[in-house]
């Protein structure tokens, strides 16, 4: 059966990263989740004082990059592969209300997406790779022979957010979460470089009233129906 690349997008918290883990598992492919890394660069940027609710020291984050090294390291544990930013295991850092906030301003730098999507792209030379993020299908991997755009409405959204930062024991409000949702889609849709858009041969998906057995059947089904063509 040939190997393919699957490229998922989407707004924040519809459930891409949890899609894209379960069919990596199923078809033995490789799982990257890019939010993690601009997550990663947006945590560096508040443990060095580059960036507040009040800053943003733009220039000097991109003077830093070089600084910066990103690797996933599989946690057989979990099942997954974790997050490490300069040798550091920060999977649990990087989730936080806190670095949700800037991982969209961060991610608008020109510089910052350039590297990531660099790395991204050398990730995927061999195919057999799931990846998600919010320019997988548009310029990421452009040619991925399978693109989904993932959707639901932003109250759905928050709530699914706000509960999960709730059993991690989080001292969040469901009303916080819901403006941070939607700031980073307006964020994500209006930035100049990479904005958000569905991809012309995306597959949109809205799971607003999916779970996720009925989502992963959909999409799995898709995949089968990809790699079955000659």
């Amino acid at each position: 059966m040939r190997k393919i690349t699957i490229a998922i997008d989407g707004f924040s918290s519809t459930g891409k990263s949890t899609l894209a883990k379960q069919l990596a598992k199923e078809l033995e492919y490789v799982y990257v989740d890019t939010g993690a890394m601009y997550r990663a660069v947006a945590y560096f940027a508040m443990k060095h004082n580059l960036i507040s609710a009040e800053f943003f020291k733009k220039e000097a984050l991109i003077e830093a990059l070089s600084d910066i090294k990103l690797e996933f390291r599989f946690n057989t544990d979990l099942g997954f592969a974790e997050m490490f930013l300069n040798g550091e295991n920060v999977e649990k850092e990087i989730r936080t209300i806190e670095v949700s906030n800037f991982v969209s301003k961060v991610a608008a730098v020109s510089e910052v997406r350039a590297k990531l999507v660099e790395q991204q792209q050398e990730m995927g030379t061999n195919k057999a790779i799931v990846m998600d993020g919010r320019d997988i299908g548009t310029v990421v991997f452009p040619n991925a022979e399978l693109k989904i755009f993932m959707t639901a409405s932003a109250e759905t959204r928050a709530q699914r957010r706000f509960d999960e930062l709730q059993q991690k024991g989080d001292n969040v409000t469901y009303e916080e979460v819901l403006k941070n949702v939607v700031d980073r889609d307006y964020m994500d849709t209006h930035r100049a470089d990479s904005p958000l858009v569905i991809a012309d041969d995306a597959i949109e998906i809205d799971n607003s009233y999916l779970n996720k057995e009925e989502q992963f059947a959909a999409v799995l089904e898709l995949v089968n129906d990809v790699v079955k063509l000659d």
